[in-house]
This record gives C-alpha cells, structure tokens and sequence, in this order.
C-alpha cells in the first residue's frame, strides 16, 4: 500500500544522566549494547553518555536529523575524564557559592556541570523571579578560563538533580526513572478519592506527586462503571441514595432511607432507580 514503505534508519538510544532523556544517535557501525558507554557528539559539544537503547530500526520520519554519531566507545581514559570532571564540579560549586554571597544574588545554587571536553560549565540554580547575574558569569569566566553559563530551573527539576526520598519511602521517581515531566492536575487526586491536603499529595517540591499520574486511567475506566453519587438504589428491598464511590473496590457507599449507611459491591445492588434529576445529577458529578 501507498504510504507504507518507510526508510528505516538503524539507531542507538543514549542518555546523559540517571533517568535523563534519551537520544537517538548513528552507531557508526560499532557493535553496542545496552549499558554500555559511548562517547558522542551533541549541540554542547563532545559527551559522556551511556547507552539506554541497544541497536534497532527506526522510521526516518521519527528521527531528527542530522543523526550525529557515535564517535567511540568509552576508553578508561574516558572513564577517568568523567571522574575528573566530576571532582572539578564540586570545586566549582564552592567558589560559585563564594561569588553568589559577593555579590549578594538572591539564588539558590542546585548543581554544577562540566560538559565532558570542559569547554563549557553550567551552573544550575533556582529563584523566585529574574536574576541579574552578568558579573557573576564574568567573575566566574575569569576564575576557570572557560565558557561560562547559568541555567534556571524549576523546583521540579531540582528535585531530579538532588534525589531523595519520596512520602512513600522510595527514592524519587523523578530522581530514579522518568525522564521526563508529565502534567499533573488535582482532578487525578479527585478521581482517586485521595486527600486534597496538599501536604499528603504533593512531593519534595511542594508540586503533586507525579505517581497520581499513574493510576489515573484506571480509576477513570473504573468509575465510568459504577452510578454516579447521588443516584437511587435498592439493594436488600430497601431504597437508598450513594453518597461516595470505591471505583477500585468496585463497591459503593449507599444511605439507606433509616439513615444507616452501608457499603454494597455493584453486583449487589438490586436496581438502580431512574427519576428526572438523574441528568442534574450527571451534570453536576461532571462539574466536580
């Protein structure tokens, strides 16, 4: 069939830090595999990068080009390079500390990195609004005779950069796996019937928890099920009203006409009882 015959393109996958985001590279005919490291070359220059996806077939369309190439496979002299500018990198976080305190910038210091040729060094740094720090980057250019440049992220982002553990006892996700950010709404709290208490829904960064992303779906599909709140039902003889719903348990909460209130499974309920403010009903769980 027309339209189906995509040229494919043999790709790597490789990422440059723990649950970074993965890049597509031409392995230039080296024999890889996953985990291995790779030298490469990027927009920033000459990295360290370890491999996330081993060789396979892409379609051209869903790779952009220029497809840039692996150059090597990482030598131990590559490996005590990285080491090296590790050990680099926390000597450049003190004296950046030094100069932020000279010059009085409201800024708080998250992360230093040298790129892997040390052609460059990115300071990475929080603050609640704009930053002047154009003498900063001038002090700190005098100090390491190299390019210099200062990134600003977000609370997010410096939660994946220092790692920690997370209100369920795990090391973060973000820190450990994603690799990247996925939106996240009150509404998926909601629809899990979670706490809105934003100090049992939200994480280190004080943003929500990027897991109630993770079950979100499936209380959706669940609740779609079961009656809505406020519906009528008859279970036992009886007639009552739900007032909540277990969308996982497959179960409801129903007040029963004498005020006492039970929880039923679904399959339990004898009949749902149809009156003409179901549609009010519906529109109003719609709006919660």
């Amino acid at each position: 069939m027309k339209g189906l015959n995509h040229k494919m393109v043999t790709v790597v996958g490789v990422s440059f830090k723990l649950a970074g985001k993965i890049y597509y590279f031409d392995p230039a005919g080296f024999e890889l595999k996953q985990g291995d490291h790779v030298i490469v070359e990027t927009v920033r220059g000459i990295e360290f990068g370890k491999v996330m996806i081993g060789p396979r077939e892409a379609p051209e369309d869903k790779v952009a080009f220029p497809l840039k190439k692996v150059l090597r496979i990482a030598t131990p002299e590559d490996h005590l390079q990285l080491k090296e500018n590790e050990e680099k990198s926390k000597k450049a976080f003190n004296v950046c500390l030094e100069k932020i305190k000279q010059h009085q910038l409201v800024m708080k210091l998250v992360d230093v990195e040298y790129t892997f040729d040390r052609s460059k060094i990115i300071f990475y740094f929080t603050a609640d609004g704009r930053v002047d720090f154009r003498e900063l980057v001038k002090d700190l250019a005098a100090v390491f005779k190299t390019r210099i440049e200062l990134r600003q992220i977000g609370v997010r982002d410096e939660a994946k950069m220092l790692g920690g553990l997370g209100p369920c006892g795990r090391p973060l996700c973000c820190a450990t796996f994603l690799g990247e950010f996925e939106p996240v709404s009150i509404k998926m709290a909601k629809e899990q019937n979670l706490s809105l208490n934003p100090v049992k829904i939200s994480g280190i960064c004080s943003r929500l928890m990027c897991c109630l992303k993770y079950e979100s779906s499936s209380y959706r599909d669940a609740k779609a099920d079961l009656p809505l709140v406020g519906s009528k039902v008859r279970i036992d003889g009886a007639e009552g009203i739900i007032i909540e719903t277990y969308p996982v348990k497959e179960s409801v909460m129903v007040e029963l006409e004498d005020g006492v209130k039970k929880e039923v499974l679904l399959a339990e309920i004898e009949e749902i009882i149809l009156d003409n403010n179901d549609e009010n009903n519906k529109e109003t769980e719609e709006i919660q």
